[in-house]
């Protein structure tokens, strides 16, 4: 059975999924190590920084979707942002990762914003498919991105 909980009440899973961040999104990460990473990941847990809300089965990690207060250098007067969404492969196409988006935006949406943000260089079809819109496309980390948004109320 698929189980849905906040990172900071698993935090033996911690590592791993800051650690599958680190690999998928490795161009974010050109300039950090994946201990330092894994260390503002997991203090992040607390702080409220990066709180990740993360679907496990059998106790097994499977991925995780984050509410980030910042996600774009560039953009520091956006926020919050939906950011580090990943499943692991084999875990992908059953809807995990739309439970774990709504998951968020839910969240959100109980503390009181009205507007999350997010950028993907790849996935802005899925996003639109779960209401998100497009605001801008730029270049980021040599690569074409889209930052979109999407209204909470």
């Amino acid at each position: 059975m698929l189980r849905v909980d906040w990172l900071d009440k698993q935090m033996d899973k911690c590592d791993m999924m800051a650690e599958w961040l680190y690999r998928e999104f490795r161009y974010e990460f050109a300039q950090q190590s994946l201990a330092s990473w894994q260390h503002e990941f997991s203090v992040g847990q607390r702080g409220g920084r990066w709180r990740c809300l993360i679907a496990t089965q059998r106790d097994q990690l499977l991925g995780g979707a984050t509410l980030a207060s910042s996600d774009l250098p560039d953009r520091p007067e956006l926020g919050p942002w939906l950011a580090c969404v990943f499943i692991t492969p084999s875990a992908r196409r059953r809807g995990i990762a739309a439970q774990l988006i709504e998951g968020i935006c839910s969240h959100a949406r109980e503390a009181g914003f009205t507007t999350l943000f997010l950028h993907t260089h790849n996935q802005s079809h899925y996003y639109a498919k779960l209401g998100w819109e497009v605001l801008e496309r730029f270049e980021a980390w040599g690569k074409s991105q889209y930052l979109m948004s999407r209204r909470l109320s």
